[in-house]
């Protein structure tokens, strides 16, 4: 029997996620990694690299793109110019603006006839299935969702992105309380107080000030967390603060018909971009076989069958599974 035609994929961007991306896609039995775009002339990387600004001279080489671009500018700004070229995936994670980064990389798609699979990672991602899944088995479910002790990749990305930072990640560190009181349940837990973000920058001292109340007052990232911003020197940084963890959990309890159960979902993650990239990799094999049966526009990880994430077949995972 002839073997499937691998998926030929494509990478914009090459900081973290990309460079992991590259690496699952070569790992992929049904992937093949065409290339990378980047607006740099030369990358550590033996994979070809073409000008990001000559994308749409490769529409028709390429089934799925991933798009490993930061939330705070890149994505808003560039994914729906590339969703009117190419079948996309991202991991826009700024969950109070999803709604319209739908709508806007549904009408791209739909322009361009491909697949835009939008939101992708573990949250939103696989976070996202885990309380649509846990809450539809409560009548009256209480759900939190924890993120950390780890390093947020778009909270990071957007810190860097004020004028003057030279280096800068935020760790997102859940409350112990706060866990303890939503295993438990009856308790009112909102987001904001459950977690402290805490902020680790290189600046000049002159800049500490200013970067510091940019980054307490910054909206849908900062405003409303107990954030702490501290400063450290370019050594210090690179002795302390390489490593990227992260995790997180799902807490969903309830009552059932006068017995008292709990889900919980969690990740412990050595390195956020490789699970990320993970997920990514996976949902560009879903978009890339959604398109190819004729599937065009916004798809967000709720509506995408859990077959259609593995290289194995349908069959085969009824005959393990089931």
């Amino acid at each position: 029997m002839t073997a499937p035609t691998p998926i030929r994929a494509a990478i914009v961007g090459y900081g973290n996620l990309g460079r992991s991306v590259e690496r699952l896609v070569a790992l992929q039995p049904d992937m093949e990694l065409v290339g990378i775009f980047s607006r740099r002339d030369a990358l550590d990387t033996d994979a070809p690299v073409f000008p990001v600004a000559n994308a749409a001279d490769h529409a028709g080489e390429i089934d799925v793109l991933f798009l490993c671009l930061g939330s705070a500018t890149d994505i808003p700004e560039q994914a729906a110019g590339f969703a009117k070229l190419f079948t996309t995936v991202d991991t826009y994670d700024n969950h109070k603006l999803i709604p319209s980064h739908r709508t806007e990389m549904d009408a791209a798609a739909r322009d361009g006839g491909n697949v835009a699979m939008i939101s992708t990672g573990w949250d939103p991602g696989l976070f996202s299935i885990n309380r649509t899944l846990a809450e539809a088995l409560f009548p009256s479910a209480e759900q939190h969702t924890f993120w950390g002790p780890g390093l947020s990749q778009g909270h990071s990305d957007a810190i860097r992105r004020i004028p003057g930072v030279i280096r800068g990640v935020q760790y997102t560190v859940p409350r112990e309380e706060a866990l303890a009181a939503a295993r438990t349940g009856g308790a009112e837990i909102s987001g904001k107080d459950a977690h402290q973000r805490h902020g680790v920058v290189v600046a000049d001292a002159a800049d500490h000030d200013r970067i510091r109340e940019a980054i307490v007052t910054m909206p849908d990232y900062f405003v409303g967390y107990e954030t702490t911003v501290e400063f450290v020197s370019e050594d210090e940084f690179e002795r302390d603060h390489q490593g990227m963890p992260h995790g997180g959990r799902v807490i969903t309890s309830g009552d059932l018909a006068g017995s008292r159960s709990t889900v919980e979902f969690s990740l412990e993650l050595e390195r956020n971009p490789d699970f990320t990239g993970a997920a990514m990799v996976a949902y560009g094999r879903a978009a890339a076989r959604m398109r190819a049966e004729g599937r065009v526009g916004a798809v967000t990880v709720l509506e995408v069958a859990p077959y259609l994430l593995s290289p194995a077949s349908l069959d085969e995972l009824i005959a393990r599974d089931v």
